[in-house]
């Protein structure tokens, strides 16, 4: 049997009101903490995760936004910082950038890191996973981490962030299904495969079941038990198919999201809206018949997901088209899948998502 690693997280509190068990949680890994964060997400969060370490006797020796870009650059400047200051453990609160830029800061510098996602929009705050770019936010590639952190995963924090991200973290979401599929793994039993495999299909199953109800809570600001479910699937199950699939369960979808860093106005829309629109391209690769694209299309609709191009961004030009399909199809995921993919295929696959698109809208 050949040595594996698997990092699973730490340790997980969920549940609406979550955030205020931070201080109790932080308290068992240290009493200086240094915490990490986007501009909302220390906004929203900094006020509460002070008072509950100040309840806890846990001293907050430094807070710093993360810079934008989970780059080197600013991986390095935050492990300066937390070294200077001292730090025993690291909170990072924000969406998935600010999470993967603190999970990195943490493997630098040998801390352990206390994840608080503010959007719902990945499953980055439970992962030993870190997406970097560089400084000018084009993608670098994946830093697999020998950690998973601990997370607090609140679900009335979440419920009152903007509606758009809890799509991001649906379009992310159903990828674990459709390109875990799509990847082929060996037919032979595997117990990790089959956790994994197991998993990315209760991420469809709760989506498909709860989406569109959980969408319409975050619309409203509310939780409710059909978000709840659907927070479940984003975090902890997509979490758990990562972790038991070792990180081999991307493929097309994720390949198109990194086409998409290579254009300055696609690349901030948002990593799971983007792959969420990747996945019925996906299946429009893998030649589905239209009856299963039309119900992955209805499926991503109810869930507030892009299903067309031009929803993404209504003016891009043949040249900026080209430049993102060809990244795509040289990205690393794109790799993964069981036959090399051509720019022309990927082109076919677009158009004929778009042309089904349209026969959604109509009704």
């Amino acid at each position: 049997m050949s040595l594996v690693q698997i990092a699973f997280p730490a340790r997980v509190i969920r549940g609406s009101g979550a955030l205020a068990e931070i201080g109790t949680l932080c308290a068992g890994y240290g009493s200086r903490a240094m915490l990490i964060g986007g501009v909302r997400g220390l906004a929203v969060t900094e006020a509460r995760i002070g008072n509950c370490l100040r309840a806890a006797a846990v001293e907050l020796v430094g807070c710093e936004q993360y810079g934008g870009e989970c780059s080197e650059t600013q991986i390095a400047r935050l492990a300066a910082v937390a070294h200077s200051a001292a730090a025993q453990v690291l909170i990072v609160a924000g969406g998935g950038k600010a999470i993967d830029t603190g999970k990195a800061v943490g493997a630098a510098c040998g801390l352990p890191v206390i994840t608080v996602p503010t959007i719902a929009a990945t499953c980055a705050a439970v992962t030993p996973l870190t997406i970097r770019y560089h400084d000018d936010g084009h993608f670098r590639d994946m830093l697999h981490l020998s950690h998973a952190p601990a997370a607090v995963i609140d679900s009335q924090l979440l419920a009152a962030a903007p509606a758009r991200w809890l799509a991001a973290g649906l379009g992310d979401t159903l990828a674990k299904w459709y390109e875990y599929r799509a990847i082929g793994h060996p037919p032979a039993p595997n117990g990790m495969a089959l956790a994994a495999q197991a998993n990315s299909r209760i991420c469809y199953q709760l989506i498909e079941e709860y989406g569109a109800a959980a969408c319409q809570a975050a619309e409203r600001c509310q939780t409710d038990a059909a978000l709840e479910q659907v927070l479940d699937a984003i975090f902890l199950f997509a979490g758990l198919t990562s972790v038991m699939g070792s990180g081999a369960h991307a493929a097309a979808a994720h390949a198109l999201f990194e086409g998409f860093t290579v254009c300055d106005k696609t690349r901030n829309f948002g990593h799971g809206l983007l792959v969420g629109y990747g996945n019925l391209c996906l299946l429009a690769l893998e030649q589905r018949s239209d009856e299963e694209l039309l119900a992955a299309l209805r499926l991503a609709q109810a869930c507030r997901i892009p299903l067309h191009l031009a929803d993404i961004a209504d003016d891009l030009d043949n040249q900026a088209i080209n430049a993102i399909m060809a990244a795509a199809v040289e990205a690393p995921d794109m790799a993964n899948m069981p036959q090399p993919v051509s720019v022309t295929q990927l082109a076919q696959a677009m158009q004929r998502v778009h042309e089904l698109a349209d026969r959604v809208r109509k009704g």
